[in-house]
């Protein structure tokens, strides 16, 4: 056989892989989670949690595996390098093990022990820099002279996946909801990371003719608010997101800003509030980027309240709150990194069993009006 026939057989494989793993995980659950406060309003979490790499992202690591396997870029034996503040090297760590390949996440160092031992569960290596906005840079260095390929996430993952169906979270959403009281969300709510899974769900909800919005939920240090508002590619910042996994130091080529509806720009100590009693409602730990979901859920359940409708309002349970046992659910970390908010724990609980308003933060698009 020749190599080029000998590479064809391995691409072939490794696709087989994959595909057996995607059949053998079960979609992921949808949990109602009462609202008192907000008595037409019937609100779900999407629980990407039970993923078999844990979190959200590992529909976005299947999908970009694919897509640079498809591509050509992935070769036997090579390393896959990816720049990562965690979630999403979890669960690419996982389908390089799958694959036979090394796998190394570049990250932050403050990047939480937890989520470092479950990359190197699953056979990867992590790279630390102290400067969360050279994550690129020395990832791509990584691979260029490691003879492997970067990955890049920021860049393919809204062009990675098949946003028309083929049992994407959106399609998955819709098909769940189709016998509930609002079997149409009114609202579909997503932080952003890398802004993919806003993209799929945004261009589905068009691509089906819904009247769906779309509502973005975005961390306090991160651009992708202000880049919504003033679509400027060159924003920056020069610091890292506190709530991993979601906001970023500048705007990402997978964030599209077209097909969102409204933003939301959540404090962080408001994110780890609603983190905690959410997990306390659901008898087990949720991460702060759910948290983060949760609060821009609830300023959307207010519209439709104030606006006298009724409706559905889907949003996602990114991942388990277990990888932050040492961080988020530490008081003592919370307070050094002034994550700690006594009076949003009371007001996230008031939100919630009795409709009290949220404090006006930054709003764009269809919620404005509530500022």
């Amino acid at each position: 056989m020749s190599s080029s026939g000998g590479a064809r057989a391995w691409v072939a494989e490794c696709v087989r892989r994959i595909e057996a793993d995607f059949q053998r995980s079960a979609d992921t659950h949808l949990i109602p989670l009462a609202l008192p406060g907000f008595p037409g309003v019937d609100l779900y979490f999407k629980d990407e949690s039970i993923h078999p790499s844990g979190s959200l992202k590992h529909r976005l690591a299947r999908s970009l595996f694919l897509y640079a396997l498809c591509n050509g870029w992935l070769k036997e034996g090579a390393p896959v390098v990816e720049s990562s503040s965690g979630s999403t090297a979890v669960s690419e760590a996982y389908f390089a093990r799958l694959l036979g390949l090394p796998f190394i996440a570049v990250m932050p160092a403050t990047v939480s022990e937890a989520k470092r031992q479950a990359i190197e569960f699953q056979g990867g290596r992590c790279h630390l820099v102290d400067d969360p906005t050279q994550v690129y840079a020395e990832a791509a260095r990584l691979a260029r002279e490691g003879g492997g390929h970067y990955i890049d996430q920021f860049t393919y993952a809204e062009r990675a996946t098949d946003w028309r169906g083929n049992n994407n979270i959106a399609e998955s959403i819709f098909t769940q909801m189709a016998r509930e009281r609002h079997p149409v969300p009114a609202w579909l709510v997503c932080s952003a990371g890398t802004g993919g899974t806003l993209a799929t769900l945004g261009r589905f909800v068009r691509y089906g003719r819904h009247a769906t919005r779309v509502c973005g939920a975005d961390a306090e240090r991160s651009v992708f608010f202000d880049h919504y508002l003033s679509r400027d590619l060159a924003l920056t910042l020069d610091c890292g997101s506190r709530i991993e996994g979601i906001g970023r130091p500048r705007v990402e080529a997978s964030f599209l800003p077209d097909v969102i509806d409204a933003m939301v720009k959540v404090p962080d100590a408001w994110s780890v509030a609603a983190m905690r009693l959410l997990s306390e409602r659901l008898g087990r730990r949720v991460g702060p980027s759910t948290g983060t979901n949760l609060l821009a859920a609830l300023v959307c359940a207010q519209q439709l309240t104030a606006q006298r409708q009724g409706g559905s309002i889907v949003t996602l349970l990114c991942d388990s709150g277990e990888r932050y046992r040492e961080t988020c659910f530490d008081a003592v970390w919370c307070e050094r990194q002034g994550l700690h908010d006594s009076a949003a724990d009371h007001a996230v609980a008031q939100a919630m069993d009795r409709g009290a308003a949220l404090p006006p933060w930054r709003r764009a698009g269809g919620l404005a009006s509530l500022a």
